[in-house]
């Protein structure tokens, strides 16, 4: 199967992912009602809300996993929700990353075969796979751990492999859901530290669902999702230097 070809020119920095009015129900439950909100190439946005808001619906629509029931998705210039399941399926393995709240590491695999398994799934030589597994753990500081399996790692250890799961296929979004929420609060901050550094030295876009202030002042702007609406309209919002302080 040809690899899907959505993506813009090398350097673009207009938009490169958006949902627009979007509406979303499970049977009579609506969860979103009508969201929009749209990430620039490189832009790391966070979504915020209480529970139940239609946050993580929304970036499940971005992410090609639900299909909205109104509304588009637009990833590279092109329809998202327009293609097959297949299609889709083959885009998440190919541009799109995912770290959510829990690591979802297979507990079977070790570590270095939880890294690999994305290059793996792609048809990648199964030394190269193995060789990019190594090179990422050693640059999140698990050097050593290659053959540990998830009852073997910390909190903050298996987190740092989901990350590294998530990016061994140079993914142009990278979706985080929650990443820290199961983590002590210092940890989350070195999860994060680690998360906005590479997607920063990648040039990764990053769509981070979260509730904790303290986690979306990493980002370069937040948008508020209420009752399964985007309150801060698409583009705006406030905007913060690398540091995290308000400019």
């Amino acid at each position: 199967m040809s690899a899907i070809n959505l993506l813009p020119a090398p350097g673009s920095r207009g938009c490169l992912i958006e949902a627009r009015d979007v509406v979303k129900s499970f049977g009579q439950t609506p969860a979103l009602r009508g969201a929009s909100m749209s990430a620039g190439s490189g832009e790391i946005v966070a979504v915020m809300g209480p529970s139940g808001s239609g946050k993580s619906t929304l970036l499940h629509c971005l992410a090609g996993i639900f299909k909205p029931d109104e509304g588009e998705v637009w990833f590279g210039g092109r329809r998202l929700d327009g293609l097959g399941e297949t299609r889709r399926t083959e885009l998440r393995r190919t541009a799109f990353g995912f770290v959510f709240q829990f690591s979802q590491l297979v507990p079977e695999l070790s570590a270095a075969d939880n890294i690999a398994l994305p290059l793996l799934l792609n048809r990648a030589r199964r030394k190269a796979a193995y060789g990019q597994a190594a090179s990422w753990l050693a640059r999140l500081g698990l050097a050593g751990l290659a053959g540990r399996r998830t009852g073997e790692l910390s909190g903050g250890q298996a987190q740092r492999v989901a990350l590294a799961r998530a990016l061994v296929t140079q993914p142009r979004v990278l979706f985080a859901d929650e990443p820290t929420g199961s983590l002590d609060s210092l940890t989350g901050e070195e999860v994060m530290d680690l998360l906005v550094g590479i997607a920063r030295e990648e040039g990764t876009t990053v769509v981070l669902v979260t509730h904790d202030a303290r986690v979306a002042a990493y980002a370069d702007r937040e948008v508020m999702v209420r009752d399964g609406r985007v309150t801060t309209p698409p583009g705006l919002g406030a905007v913060r230097s690398d540091a995290g302080a308000v400019r």
